[in-house]
């Protein structure tokens, strides 16, 4: 199949670098953000599982309701930064305080910036 256009094959080739030195254990699991046009999606993933696929213990997006309550303004950096801060309550509920973070490809600056901004906040350690 033949790749979508030079920005998404560009970012599929700095993921998979990325992704070769950036692993997630059951300790610190990694932290992977998916940014698209609207929203902005990020889990915490256990790579660290003997022969089996990679397990999600926690999710947040941009999509869920929690995210925008108490929001003024719904630009996108705001609710990047929303979700950052869910992420990092509901890590802290599962006892999770270190991550390791993978921006997944995408550019840090922007919304995957306000995102991992608003996880340190909320007092996860990257």
């Amino acid at each position: 199949m033949a790749t979508k256009n030079r920005r998404y094959s560009a970012r599929i080739r700095r993921q998979k670098h990325v992704r070769k030195n950036v692993l997630g254990t059951s300790e610190k699991p990694r932290l992977s953000v998916f940014r698209s046009n609207q929203h902005i999606y990020a889990q915490l993933i256990n790579d660290n599982r003997a022969g089996e696929t990679a397990e999600t213990l926690v999710t947040a997006s941009s999509r869920e309701a929690v995210a925008r309550d108490g929001l003024e303004t719904t630009s996108k950096s705001d609710l990047a930064t929303a979700v950052g801060k869910l992420i990092a309550e509901r890590c802290k509920e599962k006892g999770i305080k270190k991550v390791v973070f993978d921006r997944n490809g995408f550019l840090y600056h922007g919304r995957v910036k306000a995102l991992a901004d608003g996880a340190r906040e909320a007092g996860l350690e990257f």
